[in-house]
């Protein structure tokens, strides 16, 4: 059986009399990608944000490396191994592909062994922050694109760079949310190859909209509405539910 490297249970976020998520429970497990679809409102944002420290948690645990991280901060919990991209695109488009990843390698750097010399170090003379940045450009598949200037690569390849930024980090963890969003087809397959590729390694949380890419990647799915789970299980299985035909893929029950 995969290993299990991440566990949400029970978690529930209030604003004010509005829960946003409730009494929502999710399991992550190594060499498996796990899908959480639901129309907007849903609750997956709030989810993602609660899994990545960007929210505190009203109730919940969140387990990962089997220390319980709900509430800490999104720095703390990177340290740990979870990485995250977001909706919108979060590069430094005027630098190089290389030296976005390389930035990120190099925050990590400072996180896992914080040294008051390095400030006066040149980025390129820290070996591990290079080797980092260079594996992550090279599973990213953006090597040949490395000197490239951020802001002249397409859209899917800056949706790449940022998976490549969090690669650089050497999380177990990957949420990730919408990393197809705005594509063509062409490069909508380009980025299916690469999670499916990224998989054997990590634990894969997606939030995504495009359900060709969804039922294609996906070992398990999770169905939320209105900030609730209303299914989950294996992709063939949600399929077929009533409810989630009902309420989200627009089919009569």
């Amino acid at each position: 059986m995969s290993d299990l490297l991440l566990s949400a249970q029970h978690l529930t976020k209030r604003f004010g009399g509005l829960a946003a998520v409730h009494d929502v429970s999710v399991d992550l497990f190594r060499d498996r990608i796990h899908a959480v679809i639901g129309p907007n409102g849903a609750g997956k944002s709030t989810l993602t944000n609660l899994l990545s420290g960007d929210l505190p948690p009203t109730s919940g645990r969140i387990l990962l490396g089997g220390q319980d991280i709900a509430g800490r901060s999104p720095e703390r919990i990177s340290r740990l191994g979870l990485g995250r991209s977001y909706q919108k695109t979060n590069i430094f488009l005027p630098f190089t592909v290389r030296d976005n990843v390389r930035l990120a390698s190099q925050a990590s750097e400072r996180l896992v062994a914080w040294n008051p010399f390095n400030w006066v170090s040149a980025a390129a003379s820290q070996r591990q922050v290079n080797q980092r940045c260079e594996r992550a450009l090279e599973l990213a598949g953006l090597t040949t694109r490395a000197d490239s200037v951020a802001g002249t690569t397409s859209h899917g390849e800056q949706r790449q760079l940022e998976i490549a930024m969090t690669l650089a980090t050497e999380p177990t963890v990957l949420l990730l949310d919408e990393p197809l969003a705005g594509m063509g087809q062409a490069e909508a397959e380009s980025m299916v190859a690469l999670l499916l590729k990224l998989k054997a390694n990590h634990a894969i949380l997606l939030v995504e909209h495009d359900m060709d890419a969804v039922f294609t990647l996906a070992d398990q799915l999770t169905v939320m509405v209105n900030g609730e789970v209303i299914a989950s299980g294996t992709p063939d299985a949600v399929r077929n539910d009533a409810a989630v035909q009902a309420a989200y893929l627009g089919e009569e029950a």
